[in-house]
């Protein structure tokens, strides 16, 4: 038996919600909780051609494929209010899951995506290695990540190209 089809796109219904958590912003001051992150995990879909993982139960969000193989993808957002990156930190890294890479999409006060920065797996754990309170919880700044990731997709220029330079090799 089929299932109706919905008269909704997912690309419509994140428009919707982009707008929602920017009105909910406005008007309340505070962000609309758990909105952000479904927005950034579409737009890191679509923006960098990853393939969304529907059981993130097992500690990452997307894969990308590569000439190397999958690569599994943690995808964090986070809203920057008035480019203030002061006191603010990404969501809990799930290191004790396997994954290769954490994505994070850093979005405007419209929850208009406009940079994405990578940061391998090795990275992380080697810049949360010397404070062991950080390793339990899995926390790091926006800043450090920023000064550890590679930007590989803006809003000006689209997907950096270079970000992957041997990935797609045979």
């Amino acid at each position: 038996m089929s299932s109706p089809t919905s008269p909704y796109s997912v690309d419509k219904l994140i428009e919707q919600a982009r707008q929602l958590a920017a009105d909910f912003k406005k008007m309340t001051g505070k962000p609309l909780p758990g909105v952000s992150n479904e927005i950034a995990e579409h737009d890191a879909c679509k923006l960098l051609a990853l393939k969304l993982h529907k059981d993130n139960s097992e500690g990452y969000d997307a894969i990308r494929v590569s000439g190397r193989g999958p690569k599994k993808i943690q995808i964090k957002a986070r809203a920057i209010f008035n480019d203030n990156y002061r006191g603010q930190r990404l969501g809990q890294l799930k290191l004790d899951k396997d994954w290769d890479s954490v994505v994070l999409v850093l979005m405007d006060e419209n929850y208009q995506a406009f940079d994405i920065f990578e940061a391998t797996r090795g990275d992380i754990l080697d810049n949360l290695n010397n404070n062991s309170n950080r390793i339990k919880r899995g926390a790091m700044s926006v800043a450090k990540f920023r000064n550890i990731a590679t930007l590989v997709w803006t809003k000006e220029n689209g997907l950096n190209a270079s970000a992957w330079p041997d990935e797609f090799d045979d």
